[in-house]
Formats: structure tokens, sequence, C-alpha cells
């Protein structure tokens, strides 16, 4: 990972990631698929100079979630959490 790339911590992205959870991803807790860790969404890594939002774990630095509006399409890759779990209440 380059020094260079500054990312944001996972609350940056509760704005574009409301538009398809109702719930506040932020307080949810993942696990990374990569290394295990288990952390809240707010812990992530974000980076947003991508085209959309590229969210990473924050201790092994490997890409958990991939967030981008394609045309009229909303694309959303997690395939780098193991799970992911919300408070519905």
């Amino acid at each position: 990972m380059s020094a260079q790339m500054n990312y944001l911590d996972g609350n940056a992205a509760a704005g574009e990631l409301s538009k398809i959870f109702a719930i506040d991803i932020t307080t949810a807790e993942g696990k990374c698929a990569h290394c295990g860790a288990i952390r809240r969404f707010a812990e992530a890594h974000l980076y947003m100079q991508c085209p959309g939002v590229v969210a990473r774990c924050c201790v092994c630095e490997h890409i958990l979630l991939r967030f981008a509006n394609v045309r009229q399409q909303v694309v959303l890759d997690v395939r780098g959490m193991a799970y992911l779990v919300m408070n519905a209440g």
C-alpha cells in the first residue's frame, strides 16, 4: 500500500452507503476475510480518490468493500468481509 495515499475512517462512507442501507453501517461489526480481524466498519481505512469508495481493513489493508455508482446502478462488492453484523434496534 502506498504511503502517499491518504485515507479517511469508515465514517466517511455513511452518506454513500445510506443509499442502500437503512441502518447506519458505520456502527456495524465486520470480520476481515483475509486476516480475521473483527472491527467496527468505522475503523476501516476509506479511500475516496478512486472511482467510488474503497474500504480497507485497518489491520492488514486488504479490501473489505467497494462501492460505486455506475450509470443508474449501485455496485457493492463485499467479498473482503467474512461477515457484517448490524444492530437492528
